[in-house]
């Protein structure tokens, strides 16, 4: 078992507290995604628009309560984005702040791109979007048909469409992944300002997570200077696929750490609504709690294995594996201590269940994630995890 340290479990706790006041207001931003701009000032926004900010920056380390918070280690997001979900994942996801764009920054950015992105967060609440999933072609960086060319002496140009952006109707900046080159070593990482000509985002309608505010963006000779190139002082084979894919290993524990979180608010609805339980009843309840402490351990190694190295990526697919499927199962179980009319009865439960299904989706469906294992496992991997 994976044990919280003092500070982590005073994070968890103070986390949970939090996560009260976004429960509160989970079905207005369902029905109203830009009502966030209403709650910015709750400390559960403050704290995701300051995630994944490294302290340097911040001048002092963030504080949730008394426990420090720094934000960049893996263990300590997924503590804080599980107690949050458990409130309302919508608005977690729906928060301003660096989320994907941060790490990306974090990992290819040099001294100036850094100072420049992260002062702009901390001027002032600041939506971020990361674009890498293309119409017809999903998150597959290899199969990217999203440019980036030269536009003689005044830096580069960006043409395509991406499609599933979550905030990217909101946000005044973010990272677009795009091919500049052949093969595996022409991806390439560009900073863009939404406000530049030919950067286009219009919200897709979702049955859940509707908070997000998921976007298409349509991309038409967008200009990006030179220095809004990432990895510029990195050689080719650390800017490209490998720093996407990194990049996503070091966030995937926490998108499986809102899936559990979204499978204990199931269950914590059952508690609140259901007081009466049959002894039948209460004896699946505590069947199904312990399944979600088995996936929270497993989730908590997969982050405490990211930690420990960043491409220590399998397990972190095994937890998303096993997590995202587990946040569906518990909202389809905890519809059925409420009858036929659940969904149309208990509104609140059938936003989870709409919710949680999107979390599928996110870095990477159940499907990926087994193929991901097997390679592992091919490879002779999984008998170090």
């Amino acid at each position: 078992m994976t044990e919280l340290d003092e500070r982590l479990l005073g994070l968890r706790r103070e986390s949970r507290t939090l996560a009260t006041a976004l429960r509160e207001r989970a079905l207005e931003l369902d029905a109203d995604p830009d009502a966030i701009s209403r709650y910015l000032d709750l400390p559960a926004m403050e704290l995701m628009a300051a995630t994944l900010i490294p302290p340097e920056y911040l001048g002092s380390p963030l504080r949730a309560g008394r426990p420090e918070y720094h934000g960049m280690g893996c263990l300590e997001r997924v503590v804080v984005l599980e107690e949050l979900a458990r409130g309302d994942v919508g608005g977690v996801l729906a928060a301003p702040g660096p989320s994907l764009s941060g790490a990306i920054v974090h990992a290819l950015g040099d001294d100036e791109q850094k100072q420049w992105y992260y002062r702009t967060l901390l001027a002032r609440p600041t939506w971020t979007f990361f674009a890498l999933t293309e119409p017809d072609r999903g998150s597959d960086a290899g199969q990217l048909t999203t440019r980036l060319r030269p536009a003689g002496t005044n830096g580069w140009v960006l043409n395509g469409h991406k499609r599933y952006i979550g905030n990217a109707v909101r946000a005044s900046l973010g990272v677009v992944i795009a091919r500049s080159s052949d093969g595996p070593l022409g991806i390439t990482a560009a900073l863009v300002d939404t406000g530049d000509p030919g950067f286009t985002a219009s919200a897709i309608p979702t049955v859940g997570l509707r908070a997000a505010r998921l976007s298409a963006i349509s991309l038409d000779d967008v200009p990006v200077p030179d220095e809004r190139i990432l990895g510029r002082h990195l050689p080719a084979s650390r800017r490209g696929l490998r720093a996407v894919l990194a990049t996503f290993t070091q966030l995937r524990p926490g998108v499986a750490a809102l899936a559990v979180g979204t499978a204990e608010a199931a269950l914590d609805y059952v508690r609140e609504h259901r007081r009466a339980l049959r002894p039948a009843e209460r004896d699946d309840l505590d069947r199904f709690s312990g399944r979600i402490g088995a996936v929270r351990q497993l989730v908590y190694r997969a982050a405490a294995e990211v930690d420990a190295g960043p491409g220590n990526g399998l397990l972190a697919s095994a937890a998303k594996a096993r997590a995202a499927p587990l946040a569906e199962q518990a909202t389809m179980f905890a519809l059925g201590f409420f009858g036929p009319g659940a969904r149309l009865d208990h509104p609140m439960l059938d936003k989870l269940a709409r919710d949680a299904r999107g979390l599928e989706f996110m870095e990477g469906t159940s499907t990926v994630q087994k193929l991901m294992l097997a390679q592992g496992y091919l490879r002779g991997q999984l008998a170090h995890a």
